[in-house]
């Protein structure tokens, strides 16, 4: 890094006393002005003696060109092969138990080891991404889970599948991060969180599209044809992304990349943009010189506001995978029949995907806490009233829908609240480790699910327990707020908290 930071600036904290329209460059010893900064002519000597350019202030200058777009469809297709991976195994589960003669309590711990597995590679992968970089990550982890889903096609034992399960776990957990990161920092800041919602929703395209893909092809090839998708698409993906996609912007300016290089992303996203080899890049702020990943994560400044993030998201998704594993069985107990509890549990992710894209364009308008906050109490009321409900099945999936709408959409919006929290330094790394610390409560929802059902516990108080977890993770995002206005004033951060 040495050898880079000397052709491209950083931001750091604000000189105490010095006027508010000043900036200090990492290695000059005399503030700038912050209207020098920026000019159309960026970087030509003869209009800007500074020579100098925020990245930011020039992504949000220009409109979002046909480079961005393929940056937003490329983390689009990672996220859904992501997920298609990961939810995989559950629909060859029914076709090994005849091939295998076992039962279905013998694939559990198959089943929560690749969970385990999704966690332990989000918690692994966040200081790997300030050790080498988001893309070495991404492209590393796609050819991870990859290389291990084609490997799961050899597995003859639930030995050799559970492991092959969990090492696919490992880089399917460490993907998602870099993705969220790399949109977010090319995405203009008056659209950011609607796009990183947008790629979030490939997650769910993703694991409906396993389902279907399963359905067309076990049949005529066999389980192993399942897999045989979920290795070959990453692994190709993986290339691609290697070939064309960049580094995340505000990383490469923080790291020191050499000015070239960012140069040279800049008139990809505006060819008729004027910027000299020469121009010094900025970032509007950065954090404490020398911190960077987890100690930027666990600062001083920016624990209790992790602390709530991780709050938040263990609750919600503790909640929401409880839901997905039981709603089934609940809404039968109502009276309904397989196939109408089906449909009724399919509304949830379709209330979901509503909710993502509506959070997405409300959170660059008003306070992003807020929404979300406000979304997890949408969700844990909507699944409050499916409990009252006595048999009435059209308002039950009224219900459904708008849990679906509130969770579900909650739940996918929470990168985008994390992107936003966290300074470039520290950016890959809060968002991974948020969602590491999230997929334990995924774990553990299912089965406080089934220990309350075997308990006796009637539907109103299940309900009522969902709605009680989901509104922690409301609480949570409040405090999260408060935190984050805090940590804004010491100059950490530049988004909206």
């Amino acid at each position: 890094m040495g050898e880079r930071a000397t052709q491209a600036v950083r931001i750091v904290k604000p000189i105490q006393g010095a006027d508010p329209g000043m900036r200090l460059l990492c290695h000059g010893s005399a503030p700038v002005p912050a209207h020098e900064t920026h000019n159309k002519t960026y970087g030509d000597a003869m209009t800007s003696p500074s020579r100098t350019l925020d990245v930011q202030q020039f992504i949000n200058e220009h409109r979002f060109s046909r480079y961005q777009w393929l940056i937003l469809v490329t983390c689009f297709l990672l996220i859904a092969i992501d997920a298609y991976d990961s939810v995989a195994i559950g629909f060859v589960v029914p076709v090994l138990l005849k091939e295998w003669g076992t039962t279905r309590a013998a694939f559990g711990p198959v089943l929560s080891v690749g969970v385990l597995g999704l966690a332990l590679g989000a918690l692994i992968a966040g200081p790997l991404f300030h050790r080498t970089s988001p893309k070495t990550v991404m492209v590393g982890s796609m050819l991870l889970f990859g290389v291990c889903s084609l490997g799961t096609m050899t597995a003859d034992s639930l030995v050799s599948l559970g492991a092959w399960r969990f090492f696919t776990g490992l880089g399917v957990g460490a993907a998602v991060p870099g993705a969220v990161t790399l949109i977010y920092e090319y995405a203009p800041a008056r659209m950011s969180a609607l796009l990183v919602n947008t790629i979030a929703c490939g997650a769910l395209i993703g694991a409906s599209s396993c389902g279907m893909a399963a359905a067309a092809v076990v049949p005529a090839y066999g389980w192993t044809s399942v897999f045989l998708i979920g290795g070959v698409v990453p692994v190709v993906l993986a290339l691609f992304m290697l070939v064309t996609m960049p580094q995340p912007l505000q990383f490469m300016v923080q790291q020191g990349y050499p000015a070239p290089a960012i140069a040279s992303v800049l008139r990809r996203i505006a060819p008729g943009a004027q910027i000299a080899d020469d121009t010094r890049f900025v970032l509007t702020a950065a954090p404490e010189a020398g911190k960077a990943g987890v100690a930027v994560v666990l600062s001083r400044q920016l624990r209790t506001g992790t602390t709530m993030l991780w709050a938040a998201y263990f609750f919600g998704t503790f909640a929401y995978y409880l839901l997905l594993g039981w709603l089934p069985t609940l809404v039968q107990d109502m009276g309904a029949s397989l196939r109408h509890s089906t449909l009724i549990t399919v509304l949830m992710t379709v209330g979901g995907i509503f909710g993502t894209f509506l959070f997405g364009w409300l959170m660059d308008r008003i306070d992003r806490n807020t929404v979300v906050a406000g979304a997890f109490v949408l969700g844990g009321l909507g699944m409050w009233l499916v409990g009252q409900q006595k048999g009435d099945l059209a308002w039950v999936a009224t219900c459904v829908f708008i849990g679906g709408v509130g969770l579900s959409g909650a739940l996918m919006s929470m990168g985008a609240v994390a992107a936003a929290y966290y300074p470039a330094s520290g950016r890959s790394t809060g968002i991974a480790w948020m969602h590491g610390v999230g997929r334990f409560g995924g774990i553990v929802g299912p089965l406080a699910g089934a220990l309350m059902l075997r308990d006796g516990f009637s539907l109103g108080t299940v309900f009522t327990v969902v709605m009680g977890f989901v509104l922690v993770s409301a609480v949570a995002l409040v405090i999260k707020g408060a935190a984050a206005r805090r940590a804004a004033g010491n100059s950490l951060q530049v988004e909206s908290v």
